[in-house]
């Protein structure tokens, strides 16, 4: 068993979607980024790589590299997925924490949870993902931009 931890935060901006978990969001303004932005995929990745001594997204998917512009996170996470299994690695477990003000994720977070369960290749009970607030403390309590963490086991 290996254990990683994983941290991603973007800037919230106007004129892009909202995309966290896979799952489309409708707010007012969505996340900045070279790629789709999205933060909980972001971090979730990072945690499997490092559980498996990989590096990170950043050596993986550098935001240099124009093939990467606008990337659906998704994708990306299917790609460390394939890493993972070309590894003798599966999915222990993940659990994730999204922070953020604003908007509310309770009503996606199961949709999110499908979305990277089927990308991981593993079981729905294998990913868990909450959600906080910062009680308006800090660039996320204050709308600036949103957060996210998250721990993976992998097992091989």
């Amino acid at each position: 068993m290996k254990i990683g931890i994983g941290y991603d935060v973007h800037q919230l901006t106007e004129n892009r979607k909202l995309i966290i978990g896979g799952v489309e969001i409708p707010f007012e303004k969505g996340l900045e980024g070279h790629s789709d932005a999205d933060v909980l995929i972001h971090a979730i990745m990072d945690s499997i790589l490092g559980a498996m001594g990989m590096g990170d997204i950043g050596c993986l998917f550098p935001d240099t590299d124009d093939a990467y512009k606008g990337a659906d996170s998704r994708v990306l996470l299917r790609t460390v997925a394939n890493l993972m299994k070309d590894s003798g690695f599966k999915i222990g477990n993940i659990d994730s924490v999204i922070i953020a003000q604003k908007p509310k994720m309770m009503v996606y977070i199961e949709k999110m949870k499908k979305n990277i369960a089927e990308d991981l290749l593993t079981d729905i009970s294998n990913v868990n993902i909450k959600a906080t607030t910062t009680e308006h403390l800090g660039f996320e309590g204050r709308g600036e931009g949103i957060a996210a963490q998250s721990v993976c086991l992998v097992v091989n």
